[in-house]
């Protein structure tokens, strides 16, 4: 079994590549609705965004095991969700991000804490499947109602009251958020990749799966993807400057 402390190379370099993606995911958007270029075909590409969101909360869940200072990460996370709301509610109001991913990846290693004596108790696969069912069923409770199927529950009208209720995961119809990553229903996806951390761990398969694979450019960006987060965007609205220049 995998101690703490311990680094999967490959889990680091699907990191670093689905920073990557987020990187020109982030770009097109802001050519898109900054720079308003009718790159049509944008407005259709909701899986690539949820392959990006995806990746980044499973792989958050399923490392947590392995950190070892799980209040100092989980502050530092957060506070680089508290920065990001607060230099884009100075420099871009419009389009400013209220509980962002960041904010949710440093909730969630938080709320983990008090947490994972409990979860450990639970079997790796009943957790994983009922965390994802209950990822699936809460999904649009941002929209006001609770879905699996051919269920779908409405939800009461006095849950979406506020900036906490948001937090939370239910917002009122006044908030707006450009990024929006609430406790519900994403905890619940964090949830499914720790169990399945523990699931192939007591397996004795993540050193197997994950422990080579490391690719030196990908691997960097994965070990350092707070600081890359924090920083792309300013990078990248030079680049759109350039682009939008030249074109």
């Amino acid at each position: 079994m995998l101690k703490a402390g311990g680094r999967l190379e490959l889990i680091d370099s699907i990191r670093g590549l689905t920073l990557i993606s987020m990187m020109l995911y982030h770009f097109v958007w802001d050519m898109v609705f900054l720079y308003s270029h009718r790159w049509t075909w944008f407005y259709s590409a909701e899986i690539w965004q949820q392959s990006i969101c995806w990746t980044f909360i499973i792989i958050s869940g399923f490392s947590w095991s392995l950190g070892r200072h799980h209040l100092k990460r989980g502050v530092m996370v957060f506070v680089g969700g508290l920065i990001v709301t607060a230099v884009t509610l100075i420099f871009m109001p419009s389009n400013k991000i209220v509980f962002g991913i960041l904010t949710l990846l440093g909730s969630s290693m938080l709320i983990m804490i008090p947490l994972n004596r409990v979860l450990k108790k639970i079997p790796a696969v009943l957790g994983a499947a009922v965390s994802f069912l209950v990822f699936i069923f809460t999904k649009h409770c941002y929209q006001g109602y609770l879905w699996f199927g051919n269920l779908k529950i409405e939800l009461p009208d006095i849950l979406y009251q506020n900036y906490l209720t948001a937090f939370l995961g239910f917002p009122s119809r006044s908030f707006s958020s450009t990024d929006y990553f609430p406790i519900l229903p994403w905890f619940f996806l964090f949830l499914f990749g720790y169990f399945l951390f523990n699931f192939l761990d007591i397996k004795g398969l993540n050193q197997k799966l994950f422990g080579r694979g490391k690719i030196p450019v990908l691997s960097f960006l994965g070990k350092n993807s707070l600081v890359v987060y924090l920083l792309h965007q300013p990078i990248i609205y030079g680049l759109c400057e350039a682009v939008n220049f030249i074109f």
